[in-house]
This record gives C-alpha cells, sequence and structure tokens, in this order.
C-alpha cells in the first residue's frame, strides 16, 4: 500500500472516532480530529502527485473518505439538533442521489466514460468542509452568531443544491446520448 492510500485509509478510519466525539459532546477534540482529517485529504493527494503514486484505489478511497466525513459529521450533529433536519437531509439526499445516479449509469452504461467530479462539487466540498469545522469550532469554543449561521446555513444549502443539479443534468445528458441497446456512442 502507498503513503497516499494509507493516509486516506486512515482519514477513513477517523470517521467512527470523529462520529463518537460529536455523540458524545466532546466538540473540541472532535474539532482537531476533523480539522487532522482534512489536512490529510490535502496531503494525500499532493503526495500521491508528487512520489508518483496516483492510483487507481485512491482515486476511489479519497472521495469516499470525503463524504464518509462530511455526511457523518453532518448526520453526528444532527442527531444532537445542533444542525437543522432539512439541512442534514438536503446533504445526505445529494451524495445518496449521486452514488444512485453513478450506480444506475454503471448498470446501463457500462462502456460509457466515467462522469468526472466537476467544479462545483470540489466548491461544495470545500464549503462543507469549512462549514461542519466551523460549526465544531462554535460548539467547541461555546459561541454563537445566530446572523453568521444562518448565513451559513444558506451557503451550504445553495451549493449543496446546486452541485447536486449539475449532476443531475450532466447525467441526464449522458442517458440522452445513449444509443439503442445502451452503448454510448
Amino acid at each position: 500500500m502507498t503513503l497516499p492510500n494509507a493516509i486516506t485509509l486512515a482519514r477513513l478510519l477517523a470517521v467512527p472516532a470523529t462520529v463518537w466525539l460529536v455523540v458524545r459532546g466532546w466538540y473540541d477534540a472532535a474539532l482537531w480530529l476533523f480539522l487532522l482529517a482534512g489536512l490529510s485529504d490535502a496531503v494525500d493527494g499532493w503526495l500521491a502527485r508528487r512520489l508518483g503514486q496516483v492510483s487507481r484505489l485512491g482515486s476511489l478511497l479519497d472521495p469516499v473518505a470525503d463524504k464518509a466525513l462530511l455526511v457523518s459529521v453532518f448526520i453526528s450533529l444532527g442527531v444532537r439538533d445542533l444542525l437543522p433536519a432539512w439541512l442534514v437531509i438536503l446533504v445526505v439526499f445529494r451524495d445518496a442521489l449521486i452514488v444512485s445516479g453513478w450506480l444506475l449509469g454503471q448498470m446501463l452504461m457500462p462502456s460509457a466514460q466515467p462522469v468526472r467530479p466537476h467544479w462545483t462539487s470540489k466548491l461544495n466540498t470545500c464549503v462543507q468542509l469549512l462549514f461542519a469545522a466551523g460549526v465544531l469550532a462554535m460548539l467547541a469554543w461555546q459561541f454563537h452568531v445566530p446572523a453568521l449561521e444562518a448565513a451559513a446555513y444558506a451557503v451550504v444549502a445553495a451549493t449543496t443544491t446546486w452541485s447536486g443539479g449539475v449532476y443531475v443534468v450532466t447525467w441526464m445528458r449522458s442517458m440522452m446520448r445513449l444509443e439503442p441497446g445502451g452503448e454510448a456512442p
């Protein structure tokens, strides 16, 4: 196993610990573990490129680790009633929609080119990471700014909806290009 893949795997293994810390209400420790996991996301990709160790396993594990961490933190905060349910549902629904679309695409168009991550998805991931870190920081340091929280909810909802919509449109365009028999042109 390459070093970048080991770092990605460690991030994935940090998910249950982060969830446990959030559920227990140990927000300061959850924040630091979350920040460390977020930093590892930048480090593993950089190392993979720098060391010439970009791999198929890494390209599959990295987004899984990212989404597992983010979705788990959103759900954990929602379970503790620290995030509005509608926002948690929106984040989970978007990711479930993308995974379902990918699986369906693999079944219907196995020879089609894979859908590459769109820049709106990368922006959304960045916004969600900053948001989750911000929420954990506010909880850890016990400060609340209601106007800032409301604005942050709106930004996360907007980028989540926008990036999810881009995937739906991209997937629909791919489906419309299908030839009879399910083969891509």
